[in-house]
């Protein structure tokens, strides 16, 4: 017998509470496979892919691409088991929920979480459903659903004037409601208005509210697109408003918080790196480096390595509640990517004891999964101090503001040429800038200058890193 089951947007681990929708792989109708890889959904750390947990065919999507999702609510309803098939070819609305659980009612309940977090059975204290809500709050519902009354038009509700009445809410779906948030529209107002079926307010009713204004303001697509409204002869540019959401959400929220938390100081350093850029490219020509780019990074990676088993202190954090200081004695060296939806921070796990061959394809792999918009939770989550290239972009140096929960981060600048007293005599060499910013709570000038003086020595002269490892 068939049965219709929902899949819930997973817990996604690290303290994240929802997630926007990305892309759909499936639609109505299509036969998915246990494990096949359904949807893609942005969290506030990065892009993840959602397997099917079952074998079956879609009934219906329960969320739209663009839409934001709070963890534990129904994103796509499969039907499970041989039975007479459901009409997919729409998305269907789902019968109309039980009446609310008290909020306190408690039900144990098996929780879908993300790959890599296994599967966990835990209670959970569900808040009372608002009586408009649209699906059922079970996780499984019969295979062939109860009719829905169709809407039936009426003339424009008026808002009560007795508070004790309800109050009459716009019909509209999630999409459109979003859409009328970012467009700074009040849909209230357009109660009577609406071109949908019973009066429901669509996304053209939305568009014209929003280009009626006097202020332009940009139409944002369920896709996640930006797409620029209409504008006024009295103001050709325009406007485009971005959403701040998912990975630039959380890195927005993350600067903020560590340069109002953390007092920073930064330091620079010029060196010659000539010596250093000799040896990377004996490296490239080495077997074991074989299918590996080979960049400066590297040797700046492994100087940073070296520099902070000889300064322990440099690898910490700050714990406010426990007033103390955590020194780690593991290093989970993070590597800042610019990716297209913003900046992330991906780390390699117990850095330190790792071979310099294995260093370098460590950190190529998750250079190219960062910026691929590829990398997992699991990969960003647990650094203790950070490396920024900025000399890629082409800049000298910059005062880094620190990852939080770290104290300290490394900013390496571009490689260029540049006049230089060599052994009492002007040459050119091959010349950067390194910016150390570190945590003033924990990290003093002196042991700054420190950590700094000692990673610029080695890649001034490469054979200290072998002398000091």
């Amino acid at each position: 017998m068939a049965e219709l089951k929902e899949f819930r947007l997973p817990d996604v681990g690290e303290g994240l509470t929802e997630a926007d929708i990305v892309s759909w792989h499936v639609k109505p109708g299509d036969q998915v496979e246990d494990g096949q890889v359904i949807v893609e959904i942005e969290t506030a750390k990065a892009v993840v892919e959602l397997p099917s947990p079952w074998d079956g065919t879609v009934a219906r999507l329960l969320a739209e691409e663009g839409q934001t999702v709070e963890v534990g609510v129904p994103i796509i309803a499969v039907q499970v088991g041989s039975g007479p098939q459901t009409n997919t070819t729409e998305r269907a609305s789902v019968p109309a929920p039980a009446p609310a659980a008290s909020p306190a009612e408690e039900t144990t309940e098996r929780v879908p979480v993300l790959v890599g977090y296994g599967v966990k059975t835990s209670a959970t204290t569900r808040r009372a459903r608002k009586v408009t809500a649209t699906r059922p709050e079970t996780a499984e519902i019969p295979a062939t659903p109860a009719p829905v009354p169709e809407a039936v038009p009426a003339a424009p509700p008026e808002r009560p004037a007795d508070p004790h009445l309800p109050v009459v809410r716009a019909l509209a779906k999630p999409p459109v409601r979003k859409l009328a948030k970012d467009l700074g529209i009040n849909l209230d107002r357009l109660i009577g208005t609406g071109s949908g079926p019973g009066g429901s307010i669509t996304r053209e009713d939305v568009q014209r509210a929003a280009t009626a204004g006097t202020q332009p303001r940009s139409a944002v697509p369920e896709n996640g697109g930006r797409t620029a409204a209409p504008v006024t002869a009295a103001s050709p540019g325009g406007e485009e408003r971005i959403p701040v959401r998912g990975v630039r959400k959380h890195m927005a929220a993350a600067m903020v918080s560590s340069a109002f938390t953390a007092p920073h100081v930064t330091e620079f350093l010029q060196i010659d790196v000539t010596e250093t850029m000799a040896a990377v490219r004996r490296v490239r020509e080495l077997p074991e480096f074989a299918g590996v780019k080979v960049s400066p990074l590297l040797f700046v990676a492994r100087a940073l390595l070296v520099a902070v088993a000889r300064h322990p202190l440099i690898n910490s954090s700050w714990d406010e509640a426990a007033g103390e200081i955590v020194v780690r004695h593991y290093v989970n060296l993070g590597i800042a990517v610019a990716s297209g939806r913003g900046l992330i921070v991906p780390n390699v796990k117990d850095a330190g004891p790792l071979p310099l061959p294995d260093l370098a394809r460590r950190l190529q792999e998750l250079t190219e999964t960062s910026r691929a918009g590829k990398a997992t939770p699991a990969d960003l989550a647990g650094g203790t101090i950070t490396i920024t290239n900025v000399g890629v972009f082409g800049v000298d140096a910059g005062t880094p503001i620190l990852t939080p929960g770290e104290t300290a981060i490394l900013a390496f600048g571009q490689v260029k040429e540049a006049p230089w007293v060599v052994d009492g005599q002007l040459a050119v060499r091959q010349v950067c800038t390194l910016s150390l910013s570190f945590d003033h709570r924990v990290v003093d000038g002196e042991l700054g200058s420190a950590v700094l003086r000692d990673i610029g020595a080695m890649l001034t002269d490469p054979l200290r890193i072998l002398a000091w490892s």
